[in-house]
């Protein structure tokens, strides 16, 4: 499954969350540290709905740009 995970870059940080998954985030020094620890994130996520009994959320999200004239 793939499932959208949004970024955003903080002032020292990154962080990012997966709107289909409430509650699964990650926070890394890079890009690249974040995309890694939101995998991991996910799938301990699944792994422990999946243990308690609940249901997963099929991946439902995505995302588009919007371009706008800035004043």
């Amino acid at each position: 499954m793939k499932y959208m995970v949004v970024i955003e870059k903080g002032v020292g940080s990154y962080g990012a969350h997966v709107p289909d998954l409430p509650g699964c985030i990650a926070v890394g020094q890079s890009r690249e540290e974040v995309l890694g620890l939101i995998k991991e994130a996910i799938e301990l996520h699944i792994e422990g709905l999946k243990e308690a009994g609940e249901p997963v959320p099929m991946p439902s999200s995505f995302s588009e740009y919007v371009s706008v004239d800035a004043a």
